[in-house]
């Protein structure tokens, strides 16, 4: 079917065709959801088994080796890592590509069902979790107040926290570092000692005294009547008046040996929110809901809660919704700043208004009509599509341009009726813009086929752009040819406009036709010094070249996220005041230096404290996050007395770092399974690679584990007194840690009572050996007669991957590239010497970038053999699409040079952009290529074809190739936040395409005429 002459005979359908697809594009992009990236779900799954009291290593050996062996069996495992700390183990399963991670999940449920009875009997019964990118905090809030804590804490638990989770799309409020209420009941030692009494028996008085038991029921008369004895504490004064035991006719009550104390929990984790005492919110979203649009409801709902709770305040401390906001706005400026550019040249280069509106509106209706493919596909408006849009938007005229250039030339050079030149003009050049289409769309293909997170982040980009360029090919066949019917007048009719508008025609005319002159003077040079330009061209490239060592790799291209982080690590086992001590001393130096701030939090938990810094728009202060950090790091060395610090700017997309497994910068991964072995290999990596230039902040995985005293019980002894192991153990818990005797009841709250030695963290190990234990026959004996002690160190968790015990290495990059940074640690690691079975390796981002340019090589290479198979399809000839090829590789000098110039690493953006590069750049070699063949086909010679082509060509292949570049522009440039993660794959496609077509234009017609002056010859012969 004839399309152009079609639509030019049915104006009304073309039309309504039009205006429907413009009416859906709207109504879709109305409904679409705003997220940073398309929604992932990585085939991962996580085991979790608590077992309370044991430690990591009896963690290790009881579940956690024991269910990696159970999961390895399951069908699909890929790669199995596992954490073992006190009380918890966690195993991360990962699954091939393409595995249904429901179906999975199932399998992995039902084979630990059927092994259950290898694990201890007294276990948390294991949980399954699916990874959903979804399950991260959208929105992290700080509380802080002046109130009682334990008084902020209960107003938060029954009036805060359940406003936020009645908010549409949130599914889960986490609250960190409150003050629960607490009923403590202090024993002094001495009292309970002197009286003879033992920890167990006052654990059993309060136990048995705090009782709510169903007595059952009486029948009386026509009811039946529930009998209930309820004996639960109702005060605090209850609980002290609790009788222990009977001497001598008078009662030893708690309080003649205890002090209770209505108090909070102990503190594992303490919260400063800018820099007061606090707590803080995680929030997390329902899968498939808005993330901005969430985001924005709980902003509305902290300001209600301000107004209506004066006494409090809260932050916003981290809100992914605002940074996805202004990047979502950053990009979608650069699709209107680059179409406005691409109209801006067509009007340079057509020089009439009614021209430039028949191909720009191209972009608009393409753009919305995308619009409904991305609803009806389910995704989301997120930086990889609207990057797409922004990618495509200059392409999106390029067929336009070549229908309405050749409309024109046949109604100006053959004198034609607007009606007809429309629909001879379109068919003429129909074949050559479907090639080229078909070019780019099938660059596209292996995306489809990439594993791991660059292939699932970049399908969309690849649809979007896809779909994008398909609307425009039938726009360009079907819209461009009625409306410059309609709106193009014959030659004869056009009429002069204003004097000044004359002015600029004939001077754009001008400059055009000198610039065109020019080129054909070049090209006739180029036709007569064949062999001089196909030899300049190869050495071109191969200078080219000579800058990739220049040029560094990385996984991401670096992102200004707006947040800083700074943490001091201490000694293993240091007390929380103290690391708190510290903190603030580290914050009172912090915060001084960062103006920028505009919220933070302080958080303070076992050896460690850490401060999150938000800070200011990026365009609203002088310095980037990572010039904060790097000051910060210079501020902080040596100041804070018995902290290791470390600084942190995150620069990779934080959801992607999260995705990916890891923080940014480079880690090294020890494995083997002797711990010793892997400490002292630790050392030795961490020793050699700290003075590499470009790490910073080195810090190892594995440190000399915490201090620990080991109870040793005397089982012989404990039996002959008629005690079992389990009455030895308790004594010593509840001195220490205390044990749990019951709830203590108080306007429909539940609060635990907890039985321990009063200051017990405080009490020497000498008094806790001195309690007593009571024999059947009412006899004492001191703890110190049923165990002995030992000192050790013990390691806090235990990490393992692909079942082998692993410690790991790792460090912040700062200044340079993550690739020549790696390069150099494994030159350093191939120096240390390892025993047998013991590996040393780069991994983290590092292993992730390696395995995502292994993926993308391919891609490219297939990508190139399908181009070259269609451009065959099209040319019913071997040697023709490889001549058209030949611009492929001239791409590379323009990428290159723009990537060295620009400071750009090459990183799965840039190389996607060279992906792009590979339909792209060929685009204008078929024009060339197509125009040629038929003019010789017409009986020209080869010089003669080549020669016209490029008269006739010039003006498109120009006016397409400046658009693209000129509609990638706003986004090359990297302004605002954003934009930066998408501009190195602009700037490969900008660098590459503008150094192909200023090489091709001259290269291109010389080949042609070598290859079919030889095939000529040989065709004689």
């Amino acid at each position: 079917m004839n399309l152009p002459q079609f639509s030019v005979r049915r104006p009304v359908f073309t039309t309504m065709v039009a205006l429907i697809l413009i009416v859906l594009g709207a109504v879709s992009l109305s409904r679409l959801q705003i997220d940073l990236l398309p929604s992932i779900e990585l085939p991962t799954a996580s085991v979790r088994t608590e077992y309370e009291g044991a430690s990591p290593e009896v963690m290790e050996r009881l579940i956690t080796q024991i269910i990696e062996e159970i999961v390895a069996t399951v069908p699909g495992v890929e790669e199995i890592r596992s954490t073992s700390e006190e009380g918890r183990s966690n195993v991360g399963v990962t699954f091939v590509w393409g595995t249904d991670l429901d179906a999975a999940a199932i399998d992995l449920r039902a084979t630990i069902e059927d092994e259950i009875s290898e694990l201890p009997d007294d276990i948390t019964r294991p949980r399954i979790n699916k990874f959903s990118i979804d399950t991260f905090p959208v929105v992290l809030i700080g509380i802080s107040s002046p109130l009682d804590p334990v008084e902020l804490t209960q107003l938060i638990e029954d009036r805060i926290r359940h406003r936020f989770t009645q908010i549409s799309g949130v599914a889960q409020v986490d609250f960190w570092g409150g003050f629960p209420r607490e009923i403590r009941v202090e024993i002094d030692p001495d009292k309970i000692n002197a009286l003879g009494l033992s920890l167990n028996h006052v654990l059993d008085a309060l136990r048995d005294a705090n009782l709510d038991l169903p007595a059952g029921q009486i029948e009386e008369g026509r009811y039946e009547v529930t009998l209930r004895a309820p004996a639960q504490f109702s005060s605090v004064q209850e609980i002290r008046d609790t009788v222990v035991e009977m001497r001598g006719g008078a009662a030893v009550t708690i309080g003649d040996v205890a002090e209770v104390v209505d108090t909070y929990e102990k503190l594992t984790r303490i919260i400063r929110v800018n820099n007061e005492r606090g707590v803080r919110i995680a929030i997390r979203k329902q899968s498939g809901a808005n993330t901005v649009e969430v985001s924005r409801r709980i902003l509305q709902e902290i300001d209600a809660l301000n107004a209506e709770f004066p006494q409090i305040s809260i932050v916003p401390v981290i809100n992914q919704g605002n940074f996805i906001e202004r990047s979502i706005q950053n990009v979608a400026r650069s699709v209107l700043y680059g179409g406005g550019l691409a109209i801006l040249i067509l009007l340079f280069f057509l020089r009439n208004i009614r021209s430039t509106l028949v191909i720009s509106l191209s972009i608009p209706i393409s753009i919305i009509a995308t619009f409904s493919l991305i609803y009806f596909a389910g995704f989301t408006i997120n930086l990889m599509t609207l990057g797409g849009l922004a990618l495509g938007v200059g392409m999106m005229v390029d067929s336009s341009i070549v229908v309405l250039e050749n409309i024109f030339r046949i109604r100006d050079e053959d004198g034609e009726q607007p009606a007809a030149a429309a629909s001879v003009g379109a068919w003429e050049v129909a074949p050559a813009i479907t090639a080229s289409t078909i070019t780019t769309l099938v660059i596209f293909l292996p995306v489809v086929f990439v594993k791991g997170v660059s292939g699932l982040l970049f399908r969309e980009l690849a649809y979007v752009i896809a779909f994008s360029l398909v609307c425009s090919l039938l726009l360009a066949l079907s819209l461009v040819p009625m409306l410059a019917s309609r709106l193009l007048k014959s030659k004869a009719q056009d009429r002069p406009g204003p004097g000044w508008v004359e002015r600029l025609k004939r001077d754009s005319e001008k400059r055009f036709d000198q610039l065109n002159a020019g080129y054909l003077k070049i090209l006739d040079a180029a036709l007569r010094h064949k062999a001089v330009v196909v030899i300049g061209a190869v050495v071109l490239l191969g200078l080219s070249l000579l800058s990739v060592p220049m040029i560094g790799t990385e996984f991401l291209p670096p992102s200004d996220e707006g947040e800083v982080r700074v943490t001091g690590e201490m000694e293993v086992g240091t007390r929380l005041e103290l690391v708190d001590r510290q903190t603030r001393l580290m914050e009172s130096i912090v915060y001084a230096a960062v103006p920028e701030a505009v919220s933070t939090v302080a958080s303070v938990r076992d050896n460690e404290g850490e401060i999150r810094m938000s800070l200011v728009k990026a365009s609203e202060r002088s310095r980037s996050n990572v010039e904060i950090a790097e000051d910060l790091r210079k501020r902080l060395e040596g100041r804070i007395p018995g902290m290791k610090i470390r600084t942190r700017a995150p620069q990779g997309q934080f959801l992607l770092e999260r995705i990916i497994g890891g923080d940014e910068g480079v880690t090294v991964e020890i494995r083997g399974f002797e711990l010793d072995v892997l400490k002292a290999l630790s050392d030795k990596v961490a020793a050699a690679i700290e003075d590499i230039e470009g790490i910073t902040d080195v810090d190892q995985s594995f440190d000399d584990g915490t201090p620990q005293l080991e109870f040793i019980l005397d089982r012989r002894k404990i039996a002959d007194l008629g005690f079992s192991p389990r009455d030895v153990t308790e004594v010593i818990e509840t001195a220490i840690a205390g044990s749990r005797a019951g709830n203590y009841h108080s306007k429909g709250n539940s609060y635990r009572i907890l039985v321990q030695l009063k200051d017990a963290e405080k009490r020497s190990l000498d008094e806790v050996l001195n309690l007593t234990l009571r024999t059947a026959d009412g006899e004492t004996v001191a703890l110190r007669n049923l165990v002995t002690t030992a000192s050790s160190r013990a390691p806090l968790e235990i990490t393992r991957k692909d079942q082998q015990r692993q410690v790991t290495v790792s460090a912040n990059v700062n200044d340079r590239d993550l690739g020549s940074v790696a390069a150099d640690i494994k030159e350093r690691l191939n120096r240390i010497p390892r025993p047998d079975s013991y590996e040393l390796m780069v991994a983290g981002n590092f292993e992730e970038q390696q395995t995502a340019m292994r993926e993308l090589t391919v891609a490219l290479l297939l990508s190139l053999l399908l181009v070259y198979m269609v451009l065959a399809c099209q040319y019913e000839s071997l040697l023709d699409p490889l001549v058209v090829m030949l611009s492929t590789p001239m791409a590379a000098i323009g990428v290159l040079l723009v990537l060295w110039l620009t400071d750009t690493t090459m990183n799965l953006q840039s190389a996607i952009g060279c992906i792009m590069l590979g339909g792209i750049v060929v685009n204008n070699a078929i024009l060339l290529v197509d125009q040629a063949g038929r003019l010789h086909e017409e009986g020209r010679s080869l010089n003669e074809a080549v020669a016209e082509a490029g008269r006739r060509r010039f003006r498109p292949i120009l006016m397409t190739t400046l658009t693209t570049i000129l509609g990638l522009l706003p986004l090359a440039l990297g302004l605002g936040e954003g934009a930066d993660a998408q501009a190195p794959l602009a700037r490969a496609v900008v660098g590459g395409l503008a150094g192909s077509t200023l090489i091709t234009l001259v290269l291109i017609p010389v080949v042609y005429t070598l290859v079919h002056g030889f095939r000529n010859r040989k065709v004689k012969a």
